[in-house]
C-alpha cells in the first residue's frame, strides 16, 4: 500500500498492490473508507464527506494520469 497524497493530515489516498480491477484508489482516514475509481473519478464504493469530496476529486482529476500509471506499477508488485 502506498499513500499518495494526504488531505487534512487526516485523510489519505491509497494504492495497493495486487489490487482488483476497475483501476481505484481508497480514500481513507477517520470514518471514511471509500473507493474512488480512477478511469471515471466515480465514488464506487462507501462515502467521502461533502466538505472534502470536491477537493479529492480535483486532487484526483489533476493527477489522474500519473495516479493511473501508478496503480498499474502497484500491480506489477
Amino acid at each position: 500500500m502506498t499513500t499518495q497524497q494526504r488531505f487534512l493530515n487526516k485523510y489519505r489516498l491509497e494504492l495497493r498492490e495486487n489490487d482488483h480491477e476497475p483501476m481505484h484508489v481508497h480514500f481513507v482516514g477517520g470514518d471514511i473508507n471509500a473507493k474512488i475509481d480512477l478511469a471515471t473519478l466515480k465514488i464506487v464504493a462507501g462515502a467521502i464527506h461533502a466538505s472534502l469530496k470536491k477537493e479529492v476529486l480535483i486532487g484526483l482529476q489533476e493527477n489522474q494520469a500519473h495516479m493511473i500509471e501508478e496503480w498499474k506499477r502497484c500491480q506489477q508488485q
